[in-house]
């Protein structure tokens, strides 16, 4: 049985969340001690107590679910031995989830991880005024379509396909009248349902090209491993193991498209049948059985989900 680790995207995070972690093993606690100190936060308190309005913020999001799917995977490592690259063929991230799976993978150290998302966080936030950039999530048009979609609503503006999903679930990004074009072209090219997305900014399409610029400055100043799986990554739905063309695809990812339903295909087809979705939230394991006929999805982000996953585990 081949197994792939995945780390949850924006979105996935509550206030709450990896406090019974904290609580319950002090591998946990290193963890998000590691990353208050980093950021010179006291991130962990924001996680556990709130306010969910700051929580939310992109520039805490991001970091704070890279903390507790990075302590989720230090507790199975230090409590039971499984070593990601002695169970896992691939690691792969939803977005700021392909950072938390390079740090998972040795790329990065946990520290540069949660200053590179903090610096990613700030600068995808930035890149446009509030309110002039909108996403919408279209169900029930293939990704050709969507995109289709997309270039029809654009009239002169940015509205291009930001999350391949799943079979039906696709993402369009851009200009906020762009994006409000495209519900209608989609409804008229029969979608089931066109809505409007509650996020603070047009994240992954041209318009992120001032966070992209921020992140290629930052990505060379840090220092990079091979990581000790391959990654498939976002923006080629391919194995990259070579640094240099990992931070180029982090580069590029920032503004081009996620193809997560390509992602979940190339781990299918290299062997891959439990995606263990590693950290808040269970929205990628969801995914699984939308993406991967007879695969199996499990999330781990609390004491008893790894007590349950265990014997999943343990190969």
């Amino acid at each position: 049985m081949g197994i792939a680790f995945i780390f949850p995207g924006q979105g996935s995070q509550q206030v709450g969340m990896g406090k019974a972690l904290a609580e319950a093993f002090p591998a946990a606690r290193a963890v998000f001690a590691e990353v208050d100190d980093a950021l010179g936060q006291k991130l962990s308190t924001l996680m556990w107590e709130g306010p969910e309005s700051d929580l939310t913020l992109t520039e805490n999001a991001q970091p704070a679910l890279m903390s507790v799917s990075l302590a989720v995977l230090r507790v199975l490592q230090q409590e039971h031995g499984i070593q990601l690259k002695n169970h896992a063929k691939f690691v792969a991230g939803h977005s700021l989830g392909e950072y938390s799976a390079l740090a998972a993978a040795g790329t990065f150290s946990i520290a540069d991880t949660a200053r590179l998302l903090r610096i990613r966080g700030r600068a995808m936030q930035a890149a446009t005024p509030v309110g002039t950039g909108a996403m919408a999530a279209l169900l029930g048009l293939d990704y050709e379509q969507a995109a289709e979609v997309a270039a029809e609503a654009a009239q002169g503006e940015v509205c291009e396909a930001a999350n391949d999903n799943a079979p039906g679930q696709v993402v369009v990004s851009g200009h906020k009248a762009a994006v409000e074009r495209a519900l209608d072209i989609a409804k008229a090219k029969g979608a089931k349902r066109a809505v409007l997305l509650p996020v603070s900014a047009p994240f992954h399409c041209a318009l992120m090209k001032p966070a992209a610029d921020a992140m290629t400055e930052a990505l060379a100043q840090v220092t990079m491993h091979a990581p000790a799986v391959p990654l498939i990554a976002n923006v080629t739905a391919g194995p990259l193991t070579d640094p240099a063309q990992i931070r180029a695809s982090l580069v590029a990812q920032v503004t081009g498209t996620v193809r997560w339903r390509e992602c979940m295909a190339a781990m299918a087809a290299s062997g891959v049948t439990l995606f263990v979705e590693i950290g808040a939230g269970k929205v990628l394991a969801g995914l699984v059985k939308r993406n991967v006929e007879g695969a199996t999805g499990i999330s781990i982000g609390t004491p008893d989900d790894i007590t349950a996953a265990l014997p999943q585990l343990k190969i």
